[in-house]
């Protein structure tokens, strides 16, 4: 093909035709899955140790997402590179673990040389596999295939279509085990502390709310000038009434300004202007409540209170500054 060709080109159609390939060798898969998924299944859920992912090249990159995906949702695994387990790291190794190996081929030297180490520690092994006739697959406790009928590369040599299904594989293994161990979501979170579903999960109302002097309260009696100067003041974009024990009597938002300047405010006091019984929130709720809370009530502000006594304010902006939105 001439450069003026290959410019021309829809290459649009060559990707769309290596995820065709891609998408059968799944299907495929998917319905030779059986009795020995269930068996690794089992198999995992009973260890009382770890478990040790293992694989060389392309199949070495699967293996350690593998890992890093058994351990963040609730089956503690970790990815040992076949030369580093060649020069010592074996040692992390126990009867009380179990060994996936993901090889295609099942031939892998640097993965056979260590079978009969993994038979000494009496480890079950769990291979996912691409060739059932494999000296690998002839070993293992459990053999899950990952045979694909073409690569989606156009030579039938690139790991494509394989490295594929073997990440399918694994991750199915991963899922499976987190519904078997009715790992949910807040133990997810617990696990991913830094990340945006931590921050949405782990945050309560107590972490992100204003407190003291920052939350915008005047008495009921307070007159319209000095509500607009706390409003504007405190920037929160809302004033709450309380009684002289701090408890909450009222809301005043800018939104309720708006839909009343055309009248004489001047004359007018909090009692006048606010709305009482305003949504309330506690301070131990997660945050991610109240922002379902503001998105139920299609508001913008929220109060925090204990008992009826206030103790902290919330904006949507609060929410947004502090990574939950």
């Amino acid at each position: 093909m001439t450069p003026i060709a290959k410019q021309q080109m829809d290459w649009s159609v060559v990707g769309a035709a290596a995820l065709d390939i891609e998408c059968a060798a799944l299907a495929a898969t998917r319905d030779n899955i059986g009795e020995d998924f269930s068996r690794a299944i089992r198999l995992f859920l009973n260890l009382s140790g770890k478990i040790i992912c293992m694989g060389v090249g392309k199949s070495g990159h699967i293996a350690a997402k593998a890992a890093s995906t058994f351990s963040s949702t609730g089956t503690p695994a970790f990815f040992i590179h076949p030369t580093e387990a060649g020069h010592g790291d074996l040692g992390l190794v126990s009867g009380e673990d179990a060994v996936l190996v993901i090889s295609y081929s099942g031939e892998s030297g640097e993965i056979l040389s260590f079978l009969s180490a993994f038979r000494q520690l009496q480890t079950p092994l769990v291979a996912i596999v691409g060739r059932p006739q494999s000296t690998l697959a002839g070993v293992s406790d459990i053999c899950l295939s990952s045979a694909v009928e073409k690569e989606a590369c156009p030579h039938n040599l690139a790991p494509t279509a394989s490295t594929t299904v073997a990440l399918a594989l694994a991750n199915s293994l991963a899922v499976t085990l987190l519904e078997a161990r009715g790992f949910s979501a807040d133990d997810f979170a617990r696990c991913h502390p830094l990340g945006a579903l931590g921050r949405r999960l782990l945050t309560c109302v107590s972490d992100v709310m204003r407190t003291g002097d920052e939350i915008p309260t005047v008495k009921a009696d307070a007159d319209f000038s000095e509500v607009l100067i706390e409003m504007t003041g405190k920037r929160m974009g809302m004033v709450l009434a309380v009684d002289d024990d701090n408890h909450l009597q009222g809301i005043f938002t800018d939104g309720d300004l708006r839909r009343a300047i055309s009248g004489n405010l001047t004359k007018l006091k909090m009692s006048d202007l606010m709305k009482e019984n305003p949504q309330v929130v506690h301070a131990n709720m997660l945050a991610e409540e109240a922002v379902r809370c503001m998105k139920e009530k299609n508001i913008n502000h929220l109060a925090v209170a204990d008992n009826g006594s206030l103790v902290g304010a919330l904006s949507f902006h609060d929410l947004l500054r502090h990574g939950i939105l």
